[in-house]
């Protein structure tokens, strides 16, 4: 088995997404700085990856690296997108950037999902769920995906109204999931779940979490209520979405925001601001932090026509610099030219 640095030195320079330089480590120990990459794997290789190796010491590469682990067979890893990095790559990203692995490598798109989710779990040290990956993989075109996360199957909910548009505005405050709160914020959940003899907090009602309210701390207690109630609110959502009714897609919107404020605790002052200065501006439905939390975005439905005036209320309202993005539904990762 060839080593990984006899091959390292073939990273080539290619264009990427915007991005600080990565530091790479290559033979002999020597520092270069790169804008860009894409990873050559020579065909004929059988690569052993480890996620402690100093090449692999940018988050970027880690997540190439524990992809690529999980298929067997080495090919030619696509180029990155223009996806815009919030607070560093995530995984979902990373989905973005391997989306036609399954076709070079003898794989599918679930499999490709999951070994996503596998790359931040065993080389980020994040326990995420699979939203990011799943939307990555499966999003469709003038459709929002009401998402099974147990089954791992999708329902497309219609979301192609001409006269919306959903603002994404990065607060610029960047956060690292990777041993902070994001992991306790799991345990918890596992261990309410635990208490009430459930294996997961989806099977518990939140009539069954009161009656046990007495054997949880207040902490793992407010942590479980948040998420019981935040599935009913998904489910709640897709149905507003499926009759049309903004309004009500929009208010749940807000108690999510809420929610994950007051009960999961992981919203921080500039995105609630932003979520502040959003809800007052007129043709504005809702809008709610998104993401792991503690910084990065919010993401706010709003009728098409309001788009301007949101983002110049937002700009005056928000204590910091934020970043805007105006997008619709669209598909999922795929490959694209650049010629």
């Amino acid at each position: 088995m060839r080593s990984l640095s006899s091959w390292s030195s073939r990273i080539t320079q290619r264009i990427m997404y915007n991005t600080k330089p990565l530091k790479l480590f290559l033979d002999g120990g020597q520092e270069c700085e790169w804008k860009s990459i894409e990873i050559i794997c020579d065909p004929r290789v059988s690569l052993s990856l480890s996620p402690y190796h100093p090449v692999w010491s940018s988050p970027t590469l880690r997540y190439v690296t524990a992809t690529t682990s999980c298929f067997n067979t080495p090919a030619r890893l696509p180029k990155y997108t223009d996806t815009p990095v919030v607070s560093g790559p995530r995984s979902g990203k990373v989905s973005l950037a391997h989306n036609n692995m399954p076709r070079d490598m003898g794989g599918y798109e679930e499999a490709q999902m999951l070994a996503c989710q596998q790359a931040e779990h065993t080389h980020a040290g994040v326990p995420c769920g699979i939203m990011d990956q799943f939307v990555s993989v499966f999003a469709r075109e003038g459709q929002a995906l009401l998402i099974d996360c147990r089954s791992l199957e999708a329902t497309s909910v219609p979301l192609a109204d001409p006269g919306l548009v959903i603002l994404i505005t990065n607060s610029n405050v960047k956060h690292s999931l990777t041993g902070s709160e994001y992991p306790t914020r799991r345990r918890h959940c596992e261990q309410a779940a635990s208490v009430l003899g459930k294996d997961s907090l989806r099977d518990v009602t939140i009539k069954e979490l009161e009656e046990a309210k007495e054997k949880l701390d207040d902490v793992t207690y407010r942590r479980a209520r948040h998420v019981i109630e935040e599935i009913q609110r998904t489910v709640q959502a897709a149905e507003a979405l499926k009759k049309g009714s903004y309004k009500e897609f929009g208010q749940l919107m807000v108690e999510s925001h809420n929610s994950l404020r007051d009960l999961y605790e992981v919203s921080c002052k500039e995105l609630d601001e932003l979520v502040s200065a959003a809800m007052e501006v007129e043709g504005v439905f809702g809008s709610r932090m998104t993401g792991g939390g503690f910084g990065g975005c919010t993401v706010t439905l709003l009728q098409a026509h309001a788009i301007d005036m949101a983002i110049l209320h937002i700009q005056e309202k928000y204590s910091g610099t934020p970043t805007f993005y105006v997008t619709t539904p669209s598909e999922g990762s795929r490959a694209l030219s650049l010629i």
